[in-house]
C-alpha cells in the first residue's frame, strides 16, 4: 500500500513534526517506515536492542508516545490484547485476521476515511480522528 510516509531522510521527518531527533527516536522511526507490519512496542524494541544494547522499553513507549501525539505515526488499538502503530498516516482502514493475528492495510475509496462530512451528526462535537477496523479471515488463512 503506497500511503507510507514517503521521506527517507528520517532526521527531517522529525524536525518537520517538532520533534527533536536522537539515536533511539531515529532508529524507532527509521524501523517504523522499513516494517509494514503494524508493530506492537515490544517487537519494536526487540528488534532494535540487537543494535542499540542500552534501550529500554520506557524509551520506547515514550517515543511513541510522542510519535503518536505529534501525528507522525498512528497509534492501534484493533483488539484488546496490543497496541500497534503504523507509520502510514494517509487515511486507509486495517484488516484484523482472526485467524494468524496480522494487520494489513485497506484502501477505502474516497471519502469512506476522509472528514467527516455535514450530513453525520455529531451532536456539537468535533471528530478530530475517525478509524476503520475489519476483522475476519486473511487470505492467506482461508
Amino acid at each position: 500500500m503506497q500511503n507510507r510516509i514517503d521521506n527517507t531522510n528520517t532526521h527531517k521527518l522529525l524536525l518537520m513534526h517538532g520533534i527533536k531527533p536522537s539515536l533511539q527516536r531515529i532508529a524507532v522511526m527509521d524501523y517504523l517506515l522499513k516494517h509494514y507490519t503494524h508493530p506492537t512496542a515490544d517487537e519494536i524494541y526487540l528488534a532494535l536492542l540487537v543494535s542499540i544494547p542500552t534501550l529500554s522499553k520506557t524509551t520506547i513507549y515514550n517515543t511513541l508516545k510522542l510519535f503518536s501525539e505529534q501525528k507522525v505515526i498512528r497509534m492501534l488499538t484493533i483488539d484488546e490484547k496490543n497496541v500497534c502503530f503504523d507509520a502510514g498516516i494517509l487515511p486507509h482502514a486495517h484488516f484484523l485476521c482472526k485467524k494468524c493475528g496480522k494487520i494489513y492495510d485497506i484502501t477505502i475509496e474516497e471519502q469512506s476515511v476522509d472528514e467527516p462530512r455535514e450530513f453525520v451528526n455529531t451532536d456539537g462535537h468535533k471528530i478530530t480522528e475517525m478509524h476503520y477496523y475489519y476483522k475476519g479471515i486473511c487470505k492467506n488463512c482461508v
